[in-house]
């Protein structure tokens, strides 16, 4: 079975505390499952049918771990922009500073393309951690 890379990514970045993925090892279809737009029948019938043909359950927002996503960017950043990031990032609402903050340094394409790359490298090492080929 092979996947494409960026269904993967799409999968991870939609992924959310009430939503899961999975790859069904038997026809590689990505499939997910909402606690919040699925009934407890829709929701019963998919985990059958992946328990019937095996499945992947592709890496959770808690998986994926975005608040080290962040660090590792202000981290590789200096002088009076890594301070005021790291600043923004401490505490509760770090979230919505760091969003804030990157506006106002305008930095936001640069988070942008370094949370895709982070992404990208997530979904390929998952990939090869379960031998899922992929293109």
């Amino acid at each position: 079975m092979k996947v494409k890379i960026t269904d993967i990514l799409d999968a991870m970045e939609m992924a959310d505390s009430s939503t899961e993925y999975f790859i069904d090892q038997e026809t590689g279809e990505l499939v997910f499952v909402n606690d919040y737009s699925m009934s407890s029948e829709e929701k019963e019938e998919i985990y059958d049918r992946l328990d019937e043909h095996g499945f992947y359950r592709l890496p959770t927002s808690f998986d994926i771990r975005d608040y080290d996503i962040i660090e590792d960017f202000v981290d590789r950043l200096s002088g009076p922009a890594h301070d005021r990031l790291l600043a923004a990032i401490s505490g509760r609402g770090a979230f919505s500073r760091f969003k804030s903050g990157i506006r106002s340094l305008g930095i936001e394409d640069q988070w942008y393309v370094f949370k895709e790359a982070a992404y990208g490298r997530k979904a390929v090492e998952w990939c090869e951690e379960n031998g899922i080929e992929y293109d």
